[in-house]
């Protein structure tokens, strides 16, 4: 919302402002200028409450896959709110839809997991997933192991365990976090921080070689896990460069470390593969999946886990008597009746494969940016990418300026740092490719014409 623009008293703008507490936003400038109110969506389109279409270019939150009206989920969701609009899971009791999403799940991810727990959300998984481990290192009479590594620019929640995996500043700051039991090994970031004449190769085996002197800094003994999204997401769209995962994994079965991979933003086609783990041969302990397991039409994630995780947890819950953990809203009914029927039209409409066959045209589209007087380079992989544009010393400064100029041109991105970062809907097709792609053009010529940018141009 412009600042110039007059909110009308008793307005949804100024009720929004007199009552709601947002996330992720500056409170104090927020209650001075409020947001954009979006009220329908269409396809990979929404529209606020003048009717102005903007192209969704994160997909809500990296989520909506399927688009923003997909009648299929409503009515699913309506004929399951009439038959049975909430059971829980709690006390030896289950439903018919937990138990169909949980074996579809079992089926279409890597044959080594097995089990299912559902939460609501990618931060709970997450945050559930640390108490796990510990319970886990508990039962193996492994007191001691119990740190869990995370990486600086990963994003794995906001929850106190999940945000001190996080290795985001502005997700610790004043909020008393990380945890001590929680470290943070190297981003790898190889366009950034690469050193001069190395391969990414070369990069790669230096951040398994930083990893692995982190873990011997701190004793093998003593740590228990590490986190990784296969692609960095919230982070700034952080593709890993060759070779990395490769890595990454020898050091961690050298040690006896678990792997979490957290595909919140990969899974479900985003990489142009059902899971981003296909992709990168990760071969994970722990799978975290959540945001186009819906398409966020309902609030659900699942935690998806091998039997050499599972076993030693389901026998210490015999010793105690129970497996003292649960979400009222665990497995609920609606939310796994929409996210199979998405899952479904997911499969049938072979969203998974137009992320791969569209890939290149996208990736192809950003590269072709580059070239702007306000770019430096491109990255990305399937439907999920982004562009880095040049910024002043104040890291972000001009992404927000970027991400207004897009509004303006009917795109709706998130500027992370100075990155231009896209996830648009998987229903995407390649003529909307072209038009966000030619939207970001006109917001660049934009962005080049305004004060700071042309300050940055002179001086670059």
């Amino acid at each position: 919302m412009s600042q110039s623009k007059t909110i009308a008293p008793n307005s949804i703008e100024a009720r929004d402002i007199a009552y709601q507490f947002h996330p992720s936003v500056d409170l104090r400038r927020y209650e001075e200028e409020g947001g954009l109110i979006i009220d329908r969506g269409e396809g990979i389109y929404v529209f606020d409450q003048a009717g102005k279409r903007y192209i969704e270019g994160l997909a809500g939150l990296w989520s909506v896959a399927v688009g923003f009206n997909e009648k299929r989920l409503a009515d699913v969701a309506y004929a399951q709110m009439q038959k049975l609009p909430y059971y829980h899971s709690f006390n030896y009791k289950a439903h018919g839809p937990s138990v169909d999403l949980a074996e579809k799940l079992v089926q279409i991810s890597p044959e080594h997991l097995t089990r299912v727990h559902f939460t609501s959300s990618g931060s709970e998984a997450n945050d559930l997933v640390v108490k796990m481990i510990w319970y886990r290192s508990n039962a193996l009479g492994l007191p001691e192991k119990k740190k869990i590594i995370g990486r600086v620019k990963g994003y794995h929640g906001v929850t106190i365990a999940a945000g001190s995996v996080t290795g985001i500043p502005a997700n610790h700051g004043s909020f008393d976090l990380p945890l001590d039991r929680m470290i943070h090994t190297l981003t790898p970031d190889y366009p950034r921080d690469h050193l001069e004449g190395e391969t990414e190769e070369q990069f790669s085996a230096r951040m398994a070689e930083a990893l692995e002197e982190l873990i011997l800094r701190e004793g093998p003994e003593t740590i228990a896990a590490m986190f990784g999204e296969p692609v960095m997401g919230a982070g700034g769209v952080i593709v890993p460069p060759k070779g990395y995962w490769e890595a990454i994994q020898a050091v961690l079965r050298k040690y006896d470390i678990l792997l979490v991979a957290d595909e919140v933003i990969c899974g479900f086609g985003r990489t142009g593969k059902m899971f981003a783990c296909e992709v990168y041969g990760i071969t994970p302990d722990v799978m975290v999946v959540s945001k186009q397991i819906s398409s966020s039409y309902m609030p659900l994630s699942a935690i998806l886990m091998s039997d050499g995780f599972y076993s030693p947890i389901a026998d210490e819950s015999h010793r105690l008597g129970v497996f003292a953990h649960g979400y009222t809203a665990s497995g609920h009914p609606v939310a796994t009746a929409v996210g199979l029927e998405n899952i479904k039209i997911i499969e049938e409409r072979d969203l998974v494969g137009n992320a791969a066959r569209l890939e290149a045209q996208f990736l192809s589209g950003l590269r072709g940016l580059e070239s702007h007087p306000m770019a430096l380079w491109s990255r990305g992989v399937g439907l999920i990418g982004a562009l880095e544009i040049k910024g002043t010393a104040k890291v972000g400064e001009m992404g927000q300026l970027a991400q207004a100029c897009l509004l303006e041109e009917g795109l709706i991105v998130r500027a992370i740092g100075d990155a231009i970062c896209l996830c648009p809907p998987l229903v995407i097709t390649a003529e909307q490719v072209d038009e966000m792609i030619a939207a970001i053009g006109r917001a660049l010529d934009a962005l080049a014409e305004t004060d700071l940018a042309r300050s940055v141009l002179e001086e670059a």
